[in-house]
C-alpha cells in the first residue's frame, strides 16, 4: 500500500531538522526508512514543508519511521493510489 506523507517542520526546529537531514549520508538516509520503500520525496526549503510517497504493507513500519521525526515536524499520512489503481477502482465503482 502506498502512503502520501506530508510534513511541516516546527518553526523553532527548522535548523535542527535541516542539520539532521543534510548531515545524513546516502546510506543513513536509506536506512532511516526501515522497511519502507521510498517512491519519492520532495522538500520545500523555503516553507520547511515536504511530501513523500512510501510503500509498505506494514503500518508499524510507517509509524516507526514517522515517530523518528515527530519531535520536530507535524506530519500527516494518507493512503494513495497510482493512476492504474485509480482507473481500476473507478471502473469497478462505476459499474
Amino acid at each position: 500500500m502506498k502512503f502520501m506523507v506530508s510534513w511541516r517542520v516546527h518553526e523553532d526546529k527548522r535548523h535542527v531538522a535541516l542539520k539532521g537531514f543534510a548531515g545524513m549520508s546516502d546510506e543513513e538516509a536509506a536506512n532511516e526508512l526501515g522497511d519502507l520503500e521510498l517512491i519519492g520525496r520532495w522538500h520545500d526549503l523555503v516553507g520547511f514543508t515536504g511530501v513523500a510517497i512510501v510503500e509498505t504493507e506494514d503500518p508499524n513500519a510507517l509509524t516507526t519511521w514517522l515517530l523518528k521525526w515527530n519531535g520536530i515536524v507535524d506530519v500527516e499520512s494518507v493512503p494513495v493510489l497510482d493512476d492504474n489503481e485509480t482507473r481500476a477502482l473507478g471502473r469497478q465503482a462505476l459499474d
